[in-house]
């Protein structure tokens, strides 16, 4: 094999990683920012619970009211005070932490989740 076929398959297997660490996880439905106004404008937001999953000093500066503060490092220890009952909204700074938290929420047994596109970043204009 030559070395520039070796180059070749590591940057599409190293393509490939990054691609699935980016990609929403299946099954988790991807909500706008302007789908997420509605939500917590309409009584539906009764049935959810809200989760921004950026660090503490990032929720403090800026945070989308109704939401709570989850940050993903301590996430996994967290999940036990959310219920598997109601459906979850995750919020990031750019949506791709979301589906992390989202992925880490799939294995613990969460099935009704939905993530940000865009993040807080997105939601700034709108508020």
């Amino acid at each position: 094999m030559h070395i520039q076929q070796l180059v070749l398959f590591m940057s599409i297997g190293f393509g490939a990683i990054v691609l699935l660490d980016v990609l929403p996880p299946r099954g988790v439905k991807q909500i706008t920012v302007l789908e997420l106004k509605a939500m917590l404008k309409n009584k539906e937001k009764h049935n959810y619970q809200y989760i921004d999953v950026r660090t503490a000093e990032q929720f403090n500066r800026l945070h989308v009211f109704g939401f709570k503060s989850f940050p993903l490092q301590e996430l996994k220890k967290d999940t036990g005070t959310l219920s598997k009952d109601k459906k979850i909204v995750v919020i990031s700074q750019r949506g791709i932490t979301g589906n992390e938290a989202c992925k880490l929420l799939k294995r613990q047994g969460f099935t009704n989740l939905a993530n940000v596109r865009g993040g807080i970043i997105t939601w700034e204009p709108h508020r």
